[in-house]
C-alpha cells in the first residue's frame, strides 16, 4: 500500500505526528498541578520548600511561579543590604526545618539577646531579655539571603518541586459549579508567554498588591499610616557586641536600631512622608547627626511627665523592689554604608478571608503590618508551617487539597494567631504616635508596670517567638 501511495502514506505519516505534537503540547499547556504557589518572595519560596519535602505530600506535583529572576548568591556580598527581616526562633525552626537555616548561617546571619524599647518623651522603658543569655532572642538576616538559601534548597527538590521563574501571571480563571455544563473544576492560570496551567490548589504569595486575591474577590480591610520607612545601614562609632535591639518612640513613628555585626546596625525610622524625604535628601554628616539625636535627645520630655513617672516608678519599686530592668544607651552612630538610603510607605491590610475554593492566601497577600514590631516575615512563616501541616494531613487522608474543609481550618487558625498580633501594633503605632500630656502619662505608667512584671514579659515574648 505504501509503494502503491507513497504521498498518501507521508501525508498520514505527517498528520498523525502533528497530532501527536499538538497533543502533546496542549498536555503541557494545560498540564494539572496539585498545588500551584504564585510568588518566590521569602515567604512562597518557603512554602514551595515546606510542601516538597513533607513525606505525606511526596508524589504531588507541586509548581512555583516566580515573575522575577532566579535570586542566587554565589558569594556573599561585602555591603549589608538595607532590607532585613527579624526571624523569631519559631521562623528559624521553620527554616531549619526545609533546610535553609543552615545556608543561612553559612552566608550571614546576626542574633541577639535582648531588646529595649523607650519613649521619646519620658523616662519610661521595657526591656525583653532571655534569662539565659545563651539563647539568642531573635536573629536578623537580610532579605536577599533568606531568599538566596531557600532558592538554594530549593535546587535540592528538582525532583519535587517545579520552578518557572520571568513567568508573569495575566489571568486567573476560577472553578464553576460543577452543575454547569463544561465546567472547568480546576483554577485556571494563564502566563503572559500564552501558557495555560491548571491546579487544584493556588496558593496566593504574591505580596500586598496580590492579584490572586484581587482575581478571587477578596475583600480587604486596608489604610494607610501616613509614614514612610526611612532605612539604611549604620557604621557605628565603635566596635561593640551588639546584641541589642533597639527602639524608640519618638513623636513622629518609631525609630530602630538593629544589630547586623559587631560595627553596622540597620536603621528603620518610621516617620511623615514629608520628614522621610528630608531626612533622604540631608548629606551624611547630617543625616547621622539626625540619627544620634532622635536616640539620645530628651527635647519632648516635660515636667509633668517626668513627675507623674517618678512617682509611679517609686510606687513600683516599694511593691516589687527586685523588678524592672536597668536603661542602656544604644551605641552611637558615626556613618552610613553607601547608597544605602531607602524609603517606603507605610501601611496595614487585613484580607477578609484567608481562603476560597482551591484558593488560599498566605504571608503579605493576606496581611500587612506596620515594621515597629518586626513581625512582618514572621507571620508569613507562621502561615507556611500551618498550612503545609493542615495539607500533609490531608493528603495522608485522601481528601482533596483544594477542598474547603482543611483550608476553613488553615483560616480560623492563622486568624486567630495573625489578628490579635496585628491589633496589638496598630494599637501600639496610634498610641506612641501623640505627645499630648495625658497621653503620654497613661504609657508612661503601662510601659513602666509591664517592664516591672516578668510574667507578662514573658507572655508577650513567648506570643511573638512563634
Amino acid at each position: 500500500y505504501n509503494n502503491i501511495c507513497p504521498l498518501l502514506s507521508i501525508s498520514s505519516c505527517f498528520s498523525a505526528s502533528q497530532q501527536r505534537l499538538s497533543s502533546e503540547h496542549g498536555e503541557h499547556e494545560h498540564e494539572l498541578y496539585d498545588v500551584i504557589i504564585s510568588g518566590g518572595g521569602m515567604v512562597g519560596t518557603a512554602m514551595a520548600c515546606s510542601l516538597g519535602l513533607d513525606p505525606n505530600l511526596e508524589g504531588k506535583k507541586i509548581l512555583l511561579l516566580e515573575a522575577g529572576n532566579k535570586k542566587v548568591m554565589d558569594k556573599v556580598p561585602d555591603a549589608y543590604s538595607t532590607r532585613v527581616s527579624s526571624i523569631s526562633p519559631g521562623s528559624a525552626t521553620l527554616l531549619s526545618g526545609v533546610g535553609a537555616w543552615d545556608h543561612i548561617m553559612n552566608m550571614r546571619c546576626k542574633p541577639y539577646q535582648k531588646m529595649q524599647v523607650w519613649d521619646a518623651c519620658s523616662d519610661a522603658l521595657i526591656t525583653f531579655d532571655k534569662e539565659n543569655l545563651q539563647d539568642e532572642m531573635a536573629y536578623i538576616v537580610e532579605n536577599n539571603i533568606i531568599v538566596a538559601a531557600l532558592t538554594k534548597q530549593l535546587e535540592n527538590l528538582s525532583d519535587q518541586v517545579r520552578v518557572q521563574y520571568k513567568s508573569k501571571v495575566v489571568k486567573y480563571t476560577w472553578p464553576k459549579s460543577h452543575q454547569v455544563a463544561d465546567a472547568i473544576p480546576w483554577v485556571q492560570v494563564t502566563l503572559a508567554n500564552g501558557q495555560i496551567l491548571q491546579t487544584k490548589l493556588l496558593i496566593g504569595a504574591d505580596g500586598p498588591n496580590s492579584m490572586v486575591r484581587r482575581e478571587a474577590g477578596i475583600p480587604t480591610v486596608t489604610w494607610n499610616y501616613d509614614q514612610s520607612a526611612v532605612v539604611a545601614v549604620l557604621h557605628l562609632s565603635e566596635p561593640t557586641e551588639n546584641n541589642v535591639a533597639w527602639q524608640r518612640f519618638l513623636p513622629t513613628g518609631p525609630i530602630a536600631m538593629l544589630p547586623l555585626s559587631d560595627t553596622e546596625s540597620s536603621l528603620v525610622w518610621s516617620t511623615s512622608h514629608r520628614h522621610a524625604e528630608e531626612l533622604l535628601q540631608l548629606d551624611e554628616e547630617s543625616f547621622v547627626d539626625s540619627i544620634n539625636t532622635a536616640f539620645w535627645s530628651n527635647e519632648n520630655h516635660s515636667e509633668l511627665v517626668e513627675t507623674a513617672g517618678s512617682l509611679f516608678r517609686t510606687a513600683l519599686s516599694v511593691l516589687m523592689p527586685s523588678a524592672g530592668s536597668a536603661r542602656q544607651l544604644p551605641p552611637s552612630v558615626a556613618g552610613i554604608g553607601p547608597k544605602s538610603r531607602i524609603m517606603f510607605p507605610l501601611g496595614m491590610g487585613h484580607a477578609s478571608e484567608y481562603i476560597r475554593h482551591r484558593v488560599a492566601l498566605i504571608g503579605d497577600a493576606a496581611h500587612r503590618v506596620h515594621p515597629l514590631a518586626g513581625q512582618g516575615a514572621n507571620l508569613g512563616f507562621g502561615d507556611v508551617a500551618c498550612l503545609t501541616q493542615l495539607l500533609s494531613q490531608a493528603a495522608f487522608n485522601g481528601k482533596d487539597l483544594g477542598a474547603m474543609q482543611h483550608l476553613l481550618e488553615y483560616e480560623t487558625e492563622r486568624q486567630r494567631h495573625n489578628l490579635p498580633m496585628m491589633a496589638a501594633i496598630d494599637l501600639m503605632k496610634r498610641l506612641y504616635s501623640t505627645n499630648a500630656a495625658p497621653m503620654v502619662v497613661l504609657r508612661t505608667f503601662g510601659l513602666q508596670a509591664t517592664n516591672t512584671l516578668p510574667a507578662m514579659k514573658a507572655q508577650i515574648m513567648a506570643f511573638a517567638s512563634k
